[in-house]
């Protein structure tokens, strides 16, 4: 009944209080009084004895949890902010060895999971994390890291992104390490796979360069046949596989007389290679995935004036990453939706009208179409060529011919484990070098006889949790981009990094969810003045015989580092100095 009476009560009197007349009149008017009478019944205040206290935590921030590799997002953004960015740099590259990469052709899931984004927009992480690995390249920085003695052999197969993650990690692990790759250059698909205009090669070179520079032995044009005897011949302790996906798929499409007909992979493999195919001026790409829009993008710049890429689903079952197919359909790259090719005729395509069920699979419609092409792309995904394993007992293969691994990424035959392409999971180099850090961390635990257990992980920090009033809203900053027909016209990068201030800046839109920032907040708001700052980067105290556990210090934080726990029960609450109740120490001079 006093609850009820006291809201009544306070919703009139808001009521009456609601200023009237023009805007410059209401300015004038003083302020009205809007403090709310006080319910003593609902039992949430303070006491003589303290029912709850505050404590500082610290959460798992949804970058963190989002990041494919495993980084500690907010705390390199936290150092970058305050311009340490040499120290954010080590701390990024304590898990992850290639951030100049990962800023360029990551598809920044961290991003897509970023409270900020309820706000305004996501935190752009991945171009803090490219400036990052770019100004590491521009100052010479390199890995320091103090390698413990008496490690173990092990051989890595595939100096792709997570041959050469497993590598960085087993070495700072100790271990003595070498790849053997049977491409001509290190990379694997990062290479081969991605155009330059996406990933410049010199600065995918310099970045595998510091891994080698740390002792990693990388064998290029070394293609492995027989594992068990590569292990035996080099003494290997443990293997790591970790082949890409370079084997194109096919489908069977009835040809007479094809116009060029040939595979995504081995076209964007050619272009890297200098070795400019001749398309044409129509060219149709068959597929709905990255590699796709790659393509296609990689056919426009080869003279093409017409890239039409032909997809038998829609846009909302196509596999290509949504900012992908935006970038190429922003060069002109169209796309026929719901459509199958039936079948090649000299220049001209059969395309069949497909409709979607109702589990989203495609169906034929019988209605069929005439299209013109010069040449033919299949980007219909990639499989690992992975018949070498055959031979080895105990590995066991799925039907789409990747590996079966245990929890520890270890393969039927004890000591050898796989990882990236090679197993079951989403495919891309953020994904690879996660694996290849696991791998390498469950390599090292095997070899001295135990078994690595991931570290739990602390409670997630959602935006509902956050106090969003205290930030200001501000938009991210923008990457440049060459216009569009310097795009098409040739093979230069076509996003450009940020400046130092801008990626100041932008490392400051870091709402820092669920850890404590020093913000001063609770510092200021606490009535009782039992909050202590204990010193930069140290965080607070609070003094458990003046908290009152009014909770004003949790209501007044912006990003959730405290909470309030309940004590056990009153009595088992730390008694005061003297003996009595835990009351304000303030309180007690008072009497």
């Amino acid at each position: 009944m006093l609850h009820e009476a006291l809201t009544q009560i306070n919703a009139a009197t808001a009521q009456e209080e609601q200023p009237s007349g023009s805007a410059e009149q209401r300015r004038a008017m003083p302020h009205p009084d809007i403090t709310p009478l006080i319910d003593p019944s609902l039992g949430q205040g303070t006491g003589l004895v303290r029912m709850r206290r505050p404590a500082y935590v610290a959460l798992l921030p949804p970058c963190n949890d989002a990041c494919p590799a495993g980084e500690p997002i907010q705390a390199w953004l936290a150092l970058a902010q305050a311009g340490q960015f040499r120290a954010a740099w080590k701390t990024l590259v304590r898990d992850n060895p290639l951030p100049a990469i990962h800023g360029r052709v990551c598809y920044h899931p961290c991003e897509s999971a970023c409270n900020r984004e309820a706000l305004d927009a996501a935190v752009s992480i991945h171009a803090v994390e490219r400036f990052l690995g770019d100004l590491a390249t521009a100052q010479g920085w390199k890995f320091r890291i103090e390698i413990p003695q008496g490690g173990r052999h092990v051989l890595v197969v595939g100096a792709g992104p997570s041959g050469l993650s497993a590598a960085y990690h087993l070495t700072r692990l100790g271990h003595i390490v070498e790849i053997r790759e049977a491409g001509p250059v290190p990379g694997g698909m990062m290479h081969f796979g991605i155009p330059t205009f996406r990933l410049p090669r010199a600065d995918l070179l310099r970045e595998i360069r510091r891994i080698e520079e740390i002792g990693v032995k990388i064998t290029c044009n070394h293609k492995v046949e027989d594992l068990l005897a590569e292990r035996d011949a080099g003494r290997f302790d443990a293997v790591f596989v970790a082949i890409g996906a370079h084997v194109s798929r096919h489908v069977e499409i009835p040809a007479r007389d094809a116009a060029r007909v040939i595979d995504a992979v081995s076209l964007l493999r050619d272009t890297d290679a200098g070795i400019r195919p001749q398309l044409g001026r129509r060219v149709v790409i068959y597929g709905g995935g990255n590699t796709a829009m790659d393509a296609a993008r990689t056919a426009r710049r080869l003279g093409a004036d017409e890239a039409l890429i032909v997809y038998h689903r829609d846009r909302a079952h196509m596999p290509a990453r949504a900012f992908e197919a935006d970038e190429a359909f922003a060069e002109g790259v169209k796309i026929k939706w719901l459509t199958s090719i039936k079948e090649v005729v000299g220049p001209s395509l059969t395309v069949e009208r497909m409709t979607l069920d109702a589990n989203g699979r495609p169906q034929p419609t019988g209605e069929l179409e005439t299209l013109d092409a010069d040449a033919v792309v299949l980007a219909l995904g990639q499989d690992c060529d992975s018949a070498f394993l055959r031979r080895v007992p105990g590995i066991e293969f799925t039907a789409d011919r990747t590996v079966v691994v245990d929890e520890q990424l270890m393969t039927g035959h004890a000591g050898i484990f796989a990882g990236g392409d090679m197993v079951p999971s989403e495919r891309s180099v953020t994904v690879a070098v996660g694996h290849g850090k696991r791998a390498a961390r469950n390599i090292d635990a095997w070899l001295r006889g135990k078994k690595y257990a991931e570290p739990a992980k602390p409670p997630l920090v959602s935006y509902a949790m956050l106090r969003p009033p205290v930030f200001s809203k501000v938009d991210p900053a923008a990457q440049q981009t060459l216009p569009m027909a310097e795009r098409i016209s040739g093979f230069a990068e076509i996003a450009a990094g940020l400046a130092e201030n801008e990626a100041c800046r932008e490392a400051q839109r870091c709402l820092s969810c669920g850890n404590c920032f020093e913000c001063d907040n609770c510092l200021a708001a606490c009535p009782e003045q039992a909050i202590t700052r204990l010193g930069r980067g140290r965080g607070y105290r609070v003094d458990p015989e003046l908290c009152t556990g009014c909770a004003v210090c949790f209501e007044q934080c912006p990003c959730h580092a405290i909470e309030m726990i309940a004590e056990e029960s009153p009595a088992a609450t730390s008694p005061a100095s003297d003996g009595g109740p835990l009351v304000p120490a303030r309180f007690r001079l008072r009497e």
